[in-house]
């Protein structure tokens, strides 16, 4: 019989620094690689769009994994499966670090994407296992810390590394964390690991389930570069995909031995969490993916001060999580997800009136407000989620959350691309009837910039940057003018969950410790 009682002290406090630094490794290898493909590519005789494989190999192997963790966690146990996942993690670290080709390098990223999806699900379980059931907010907390920092310290940690030493170390760090980590969650978990069942293995879910994932992840990744829909093999994929989908739902509501459970959206709060998360992600990934963007494309920001004008929304990130926290033992979650998702608004707000001129701080600002947001809307969605359920069934719970919330900050990284391109596409035809030569505002132009000494080829040459940076700088602001009422779709799903009685339980013990 495993022992279920929360951890205390110095246990407690080793447990989780374990379990929050590895799921941090995990997240922070979704993007620490993405500054990294032009040097990969170059080392490994590859082109800038082969390059891209490392990043979508990782995703897809990833995205497949995180979704089968409950069936796993049955299977193998939980603290089982998580140490096994972390040495496959880190073996799979070292092959990428030492890969000699862009093949290797791939096979090497598939192995680790498929270690470090149910990493994430197990390290959630786990964590929420180590504390008293009123005290789950706190645990939530540390989780939020490293699943909300870790994508915006990425691109950071892996440009420094990039600059500085070489792109093998993106993958060399993973080493040390990863056997620290094992040794640290082996000893203090393995009394506590849960009884394995022979559950049938559902191999015509698992194919249909590898069927729609990995088909949509590629549209996903590779729609834009071939023109979405208007590519014979998109709209291949996207049939194989949706017919996978439906074909999966019929199949997983109907067998006894689901490899996804689909039963648990019949619990309204589960429901609920994982939706209103989902919306918040694939709002927040869009703005994530496109300012780094504008910087570096327009503003002359390299890699690394780019990603340190965004790395305000970390520090906003871990001061509030400690706040969300202590309030989500005692505090509505819809009230606390309507308070972050307000935060998130104001910062989106914000960025919709930016223009060519705004400095660092100016672009940094919001990113703090942002952050401040996320753990005040990620906390209460995950406890709605994971305390609705049985203690069993929480690793299936936690597996279908950061699975669909990874999905959805997919498909809005993919769709605030082609939105963004359309719209710079359209205000640069808008802008250029208005500035044509001939027109009152092209002579304009054209005296002032000739007045000071430029030649007549040079003066076309300074309108057409201008014109594009406008053309930029407008489809940016009404990028984030269209996100910040996105926004309001993650409040509306909020309100639609039932009260917690997690809420009503940290009543109570709030109330007693005050007298």
């Amino acid at each position: 019989m495993s022992d279920t009682t929360p951890l205390k002290g110095s246990q407690l406090l080793f447990g989780t620094l374990s379990l929050s630094l590895v799921n941090f490794m995990v997240i922070l290898d979704m993007t620490i690689a993405n500054v990294a493909v032009p040097h990969i590519a170059g080392d490994l005789a590859a082109s800038p769009n082969q390059g891209t494989w490392v990043i979508t190999s990782y995703a897809v192997a990833e995205a497949i994994t995180v979704p089968l963790t409950g069936w796993l966690a049955q299977r193998f146990t939980q603290v089982r499966l998580l140490i096994t996942c972390i040495l496959l993690f880190t073996l799979a670290s070292i092959l990428c670090g030492i890969s000699t080709s862009l093949e290797m390098l791939i096979v090497a990223r598939i192995l680790q994407g498929l270690a470090g999806g149910p990493i994430m699900a197990m390290t959630q379980t786990l964590l929420l296992a180590s504390f008293p059931r009123e005290k789950a907010g706190v645990a939530m907390g540390l989780f939020a810390m490293t699943t909300l920092l870790a994508p915006v310290l990425g691109p950071i940690i892996g440009g420094t590394l990039v600059d500085n030493i070489s792109w093998h170390w993106i993958f060399f760090i993973n080493i040390p964390v990863g056997i620290l980590c094992a040794t640290l969650v082996w000893s203090l978990y393995h009394k506590r690991n849960t009884d394995a069942h022979k559950l049938p293995i559902d191999y015509t879910g698992l194919i249909l389930l590898i069927l729609f994932v990995g088909c949509l992840q590629f549209i996903l990744d590779k729609g834009r570069e071939v023109d979405w829909f208007g590519s014979p093999m998109i709209v291949a994929l996207a049939v194989i995909s949706g017919l996978a989908f439906i074909t999966l739902l019929i199949w997983e509501l109907t067998d006894d031995h689901p490899v996804v459970d689909l039963r648990l959206f019949m619990n309204r709060n589960v429901s609920v969490g994982i939706f209103s998360l989902a919306a918040m992600f694939a709002v927040m990934f869009g703005g994530i993916v496109l300012l780094p963007l504008w910087l570096q494309t327009q503003m002359g920001y390299t890699s690394i001060s780019a990603g340190l004008a965004i790395a305000p929304m970390g520090v906003g990130a871990v001061l509030a999580a400690p706040l969300a926290g202590k309030l989500s033992a005692s505090v509505d979650p819809r009230k606390m997800m309507t308070a972050g998702v307000a935060c998130m608004m104001g910062a989106f707000y914000i960025r919709s009136s930016f223009n060519t001129d705004a400095d660092f701080w100016t672009i940094a600002m919001p990113q703090f407000l942002q952050g401040f947001g996320m753990p005040l809307v990620f906390m209460p969605g995950t406890i709605l989620a994971t305390t609705s359920v049985a203690p069993n069934r929480v690793a299936s719970v936690a597996g279908l959350q950061n699975f669909i919330r990874t999905t959805a900050g997919a498909f809005g990284a993919a769709i605030t691309n082609t939105y963004w391109d359309n719209e710079i596409t359209q205000h640069r035809v808008d802008l250029v009837a208005n500035t044509a030569s001939g027109s009152p505002n092209y002579d304009q132009w054209a005296q002032t910039v000739a007045s000071q000494g430029f030649s007549p080829e040079q003066s076309l040459y300074l309108i057409d940057r201008t014109v594009q940076g406008q053309a930029v700088m407008l489809a940016t602001n009404q990028y984030f003018s269209m996100a910040t009422l996105a926004l309001l779709a993650v409040v509306a799903i909020v309100w639609m969950a039932k009260p917690t009685p997690l809420s009503a339980e940290g009543a109570k013990a709030a109330a007693a410790a005050s007298h």
